[in-house]
């Protein structure tokens, strides 16, 4: 339930980031992305088998970078400024990936 809650935050925050970029000041949706990031990787994935998250996670931030969904006529850009703040969230998930599993391998 929780997952979902903060996967849905991170959807709407995400469509607000991207549509109206303006619209909430002070550069509180990247840091609210990067906490409801590292909270997803907490709660919904487990870290010794996180392969397919991470590969998600690589795929969405090459799409972002390379800015693919901008060559799409009418929508591509707001597409494109769309998926850019869910990259942000997915490699705060990475971040908190890496730390637990680092964690499990020192503690044994």
């Amino acid at each position: 339930m929780a997952g979902r809650t903060i996967v849905i935050l991170v959807a709407i925050l995400a469509i607000v980031q991207g549509l109206l970029p303006d619209a909430i000041p002070g550069g509180l949706v990247p840091l609210a992305l990067v906490i409801l990031g590292l909270l997803y990787a907490i709660v919904a994935i487990d870290a010794e088998d996180a392969t397919a998250y991470l590969v998600v996670a690589i795929a969405v931030g090459a799409a972002a970078g390379a800015d693919v969904l901008s060559n799409i006529p009418a929508v591509g850009e707001s597409l494109d400024a769309i998926v850019d703040p869910i990259s942000t969230a997915l490699y705060a998930s990475v971040i908190a990936i890496l730390v637990e599993r680092g964690y499990n391998r020192i503690k044994g």
